[in-house]
């Protein structure tokens, strides 16, 4: 889920850069640290916005750089266990399919994706249920729920998200649409 938030963090600023216009430096500084990081509560910064310095900054004994306190508006990006995303097929592998949502990618494991046997088919990149015949192919729009989370702090593309579809109103939207159909008859 996306959200705006107002955040307080520090920067550094290297000796170097010293002498530069506190007002540009402070928002260069503040998007290379923090945005496409994770913080908190497993919450990736997308993007910041509307960076002032407060005060004045403070020099560290041994280092030479000066550390200046910013507050800013950030577009972040929570990963909530259990809640429903819609997102793209962007990779079918032997063992699943890896599904893009918001600025992550989950990964919908073949036992995850309906209550049927999963054929793989890599070659025409395709899920197919043995005996439903329905198919998940790349570039489909689906909805899924995530059902775990293992957050990379360091590398936040590299978390470890997974997603079920195996429950009522998730899969692919024509199901969907199919499901409800079938039991408003």
């Amino acid at each position: 889920m996306y959200l705006r938030i107002k955040r307080k963090d520090v920067i550094r600023i290297p000796p170097e850069r010293l002498g530069e216009d506190l007002t540009e430096l402070s928002q260069e500084l503040t998007q290379h640290s923090f945005e496409g990081k994770i913080v908190g509560d497993r919450s990736l910064i997308v993007l910041t916005a509307n960076i002032t310095a407060v005060g004045e900054g403070r020099i560290v004994h041994g280092d030479g750089a000066v550390y200046q306190d910013v507050e800013y508006d950030a577009l972040v990006y929570r990963i909530d266990l259990q809640e429903v995303v819609e997102g793209t097929v962007c990779e079918i592998l032997k063992f699943g399919a890896f599904v893009r949502f918001g600025p992550l990618d989950g990964l919908l494991h073949i036992s995850q994706v309906m209550d049927d046997h999963i054929d793989v088919d890599v070659d025409n990149q395709r899920l197919i249920g043995k005996e439903s015949r329905r198919d998940i192919r790349l570039n489909q729009d689906v909805r899924a729920r995530i059902v775990t989370v293992s957050v990379n702090e360091r590398n936040p593309r590299e978390s470890k998200i997974g997603l079920t579809m195996r429950q009522a109103s998730l899969g692919r939207t024509d199901w969907i649409l199919e499901d409800l159909s079938r039991r408003e008859a």
